[in-house]
């Protein structure tokens, strides 16, 4: 099932994720273009309320919690619903490798990347959210999926907006390409005033709603370096073709640079809603009526600056890691992951993330051999690595900085 089928037939589709951000743009899609789509499974982590709810809406064959705790009350709430119920890490990975047209994988962090593997290793066709999937087992992935025949959608609306633009016969033609970033709640601020911001502060973005953690990423434009990463596996681009430029209307998500000095990119409003019923659709092209339309007269300015690398560093590490290869971005990632939750749980600074991802890497990178990961195994091995040595720091090195109130 390695391409989707064209025309009206009814496509089949699993969602992992379903209760967060991307779970809640896809169920919009889905439930535009009701006719379109049959939902087999949806997964959620612990949001047993809002699953239940979702599975009835969207008629689910099946709900799956990845948090075995909340299986009796999921089965309590879907009785009598003919809708099937399972729990835990291995109905997750079984659920993605469930023959489907298509399988949305936006679980959050690294717990996503293999249930992403599954459906790629059963030939599905992968609509991937999933950022730390790419980023961590960018090679291991995509090597797999060439050798199942496998394509893999872009869900995020920068890559998206450059699977949509870019031309692969064309391939040898590209001179580069731009990822687009919001610059996040921080753009206008001097470094001292980003070194006292607050967990509330990082999480008022300007322009996107998404989840915490994404959001916190967004701040420290940690999410536009990982973005770098997965763009360098999905277009086969190397480090020095991969541009970033700050655009905070959030209006143009992505462009490709031709070699006859062209420049084709996407432009939508900062609705998740698009680049999902993009890929939802792909080839053809499906209703998203809830999507407000783009009026350039009225937005009127379109601005794009250079990002800052001393006031964020993030984004300055990223592409290290990126250059680096092997292990470096599994690292980065998992240092990210472990250093967000420890400044959400006040126990670093929101400056210490970046302090926090530098120091593992370097910690790490020592004692390590630079090789190619070669199984899904190395890339586990590495984000558990990543995951150990980075909270290490904030309980050994940070012990009682803790971010200001």
């Amino acid at each position: 099932m390695g391409e989707m089928v064209d025309g009206n037939d009814t496509r089949t589709i699993a969602i992992l994720g379903a209760t967060g951000s991307i779970g809640d743009s896809t169920a919009d899609i889905v439930l535009a273009n009701r006719d379109r789509f049959h939902v087999t499974t949806l997964v959620g982590h612990s949001n047993v309320d809002k699953l239940a709810a979702r599975a009835k809406a969207l008629r689910a064959e099946r709900a799956v919690v990845a948090d075995e705790r909340h299986h009796q009350k999921l089965k309590d709430l879907l009785a009598g619903t003919g809708i099937d119920v399972a729990a835990g890490r291995r109905a997750v990975i079984a659920s993605a490798a469930e023959a489907a047209d298509l399988v949305v994988c936006a679980m959050v962090g690294s717990p996503g990347i293999e249930p992403a593997m599954a459906a790629i290793e059963a030939g599905n066709t992968v609509a991937l959210a999933n950022k730390e999937a790419l980023v961590c087992a960018g090679p291991v992935m995509m090597k797999l999926a060439a050798q199942k025949g496998v394509r893999i959608l872009p869900l995020d609306s920068e890559h998206n907006a450059l699977f949509q633009v870019f031309e692969d016969t064309n391939r040898s033609h590209i001179e580069a390409i731009t990822v687009t970033a919001s610059g996040g709640p921080f753009r206008t601020w001097d470094a001292e005033r980003i070194r006292s911001a607050t967990l509330s502060d990082a999480l008022n973005h300007p322009n996107w709603t998404m989840g915490q953690k994404v959001t916190i990423d967004s701040a420290t434009l940690a999410n536009k370096g990982l973005e770098v990463i997965e763009a360098h596996h999905l277009f086969a681009m190397s480090p020095d073709a991969i541009k970033v430029v700050v655009h905070p209307q959030s209006i143009v998500h992505g462009m490709v640079h031709y070699a006859d000095g062209s420049v084709l990119a996407q432009l939508g409003m900062p609705d998740m809603r698009t680049p999902i019923a993009a890929a939802l659709a792909w080839p053809n092209r499906y209703q998203a009526p809830q999507v407000e339309r783009l009026d350039l007269a009225t937005l009127s300015t379109l601005s794009f600056e250079r990002p800052d690398l001393e006031r964020f560093p993030m984004l300055g590490l990223a592409f290290d890691a990126m250059r680096e290869g092997a292990a470096a971005p599994a690292l980065f990632n998992a240092a990210n992951e472990a250093a967000v939750t420890a400044f959400v749980e006040g126990k670093c600074a929101f400056s210490d993330i970046a302090t926090i991802v530098a120091m593992t890497m370097d910690q790490a990178l020592a004692a390590s051999t630079s090789r190619p990961f070669a199984s899904l195994e190395d890339v586990l091995s590495a984000d558990q690595n990543g995951q150990r040595l980075a909270n290490a720091i904030v309980d050994d090195q940070l012990h009682g900085v803790g971010a200001p109130s």
